[in-house]
């Protein structure tokens, strides 16, 4: 008997929805998928998956209520809505738990405006996964809602990893520290190594790239992560798609000093930075066949991806002591074999050794990329956020 449960990531602008089975295997499909897009604009759009079925519609949508009441209207014209089906949760993402929450919480009112309370921590992100789950449980009111956080997995991260070298009272006041995201995909990843590698989860060192058009790494020494790129937002470590990653923060103070507002200087490092801002493309598709045509810019961007990703892979190979294994995961981790090759093209001293055929087979499952001979294994494991998500909600409800 199947158990399905509604999972939603409610972003500022968008809402993106699946129903899967939270009792399924780790590469199990969803049954329904979606995407409510250019939320508050005249120019709105539903896009509802239903197995090899697509739906689409075009209308209006003011506000995340309107948005998620069209998409569970156009679910039940398809026969999938979700009082139609046996549904026994409702997942939600949330960006930042802060230092409120370590683990998947179930959300009653209280817990609600507690998350909201953390809305000054993730001013971009937060708000919408309030009003997400504001609008769920007013559809949805007799199902149980399960909060899983970005953050939680690195609740625990090691004092030294966490806390910056900043004034303790200034930190402390305004909750300054290390949170870390993208915690549900590396924790998700980070469990699958074990099958991989025939070894319990306590023995493993791994390093793993999560690399999207937001992207992280991580440390996780038996399971438990002990450091990560990110910081107290989702702007530090890594150069990303459209953002910055790690800046010399006397950046910030001279460019305000010459003349840019403090909101201009953040949608600068949000959203016109990284591998947009360097070349002005963003996905690899395009960044490849600009490389391609000589693009001196697409080179540079590309050259500079590939330099933060192997710093840091050196800056946690030390701490850890020793490396079991090396995982990517996410659109680019998955799917773009010569980052992958480029990441770790010339570390045979260091025990890592890609087999080029077994890097360039793209099988779409969890799989070894590396030598038989190579002392550290070095893995591609899709990730599947949405399943870990759905079995949080699943393993609360059932308590």
């Amino acid at each position: 008997m199947t158990k399905l449960a509604l999972v939603l990531n409610s972003g500022s602008s968008s809402i993106k929805f699946q129903i899967l089975d939270a009792e399924g295997d780790t590469d199990t499909e969803p049954l329904i998928s979606g995407l409510v897009e250019r939320i508050g604009e005249d120019n709105g759009a539903i896009v509802l998956k239903v197995g090899g079925e697509k739906y689409e519609i075009e209308t209006p949508i003011a506000d995340h209520t309107e948005g998620l009441s069209k998409a569970f209207d156009l679910m039940t014209e398809h026969n999938v809505g979700p009082t139609q089906l046996d549904l026994v949760a409702v997942g939600h993402r949330v960006v930042h738990g802060g230092q409120l929450f370590s683990t998947p919480v179930l959300i009653d009112d209280q817990i609600q405006g507690m998350i909201e309370d953390l809305i000054p921590l993730a001013p971009l992100h937060n708000p919408a996964h309030v009003a997400g789950i504001k609008t769920a449980r007013e559809i949805l009111p007799n199902l149980p809602h399960v909060a899983v956080f970005d953050t939680g997995f690195f609740y625990d991260l090691p004092p030294a990893a966490a806390v910056y070298a900043l004034n303790k009272e200034v930190a402390s006041e305004h909750g300054v520290r290390r949170y870390g995201f993208h915690g549900t995909s590396h924790e998700f990843v980070s469990k699958q190594t074990p099958a991989l590698l025939g070894k319990d989860l306590s023995e493993i060192n791994q390093i793993t790239f999560h690399l999207g058009n937001g992207a992280s790494v991580s440390a996780v020494s038996g399971g438990r992560a002990v450091d990560t790129s990110m910081g107290m937002t989702p702007l530090a470590g890594l150069m990303m798609g459209t953002r910055t990653g790690d800046i010399d923060p006397g950046v910030v103070f001279h460019l305000y000093r010459n003349g840019l507002s403090i909101d201009e200087i953040d949608t600068i490092f949000n959203k016109k930075s990284g591998l947009k801002g360097i070349c002005g493309a963003n996905d690899f598709r395009e960044i490849n066949r600009m490389i391609a045509d000589d693009d001196p810019d697409a080179w540079l961007a590309y050259n500079i991806y590939i330099h933060q990703l192997r710093r840091y892979l050196g800056s946690y190979m030390i701490p850890l002591g020793h490396v079991d294994a090396i995982n990517f995961t996410a659109g680019v981790g998955e799917n773009v074999a010569q980052v992958r090759a480029d990441v770790l093209k010339d570390l045979e001293a260091y025990g890592i050794k890609i087999d080029p055929e077994r890097n360039e087979n793209n099988t779409g499952e969890a799989r070894l990329i590396s030598t038989d001979d190579s002392t550290v294994k070095v893995f591609v494991i899709p990730t599947n956020e949405e399943l870990a998500i759905a079995q949080y909600a699943l393993e609360l409800t059932e308590k």
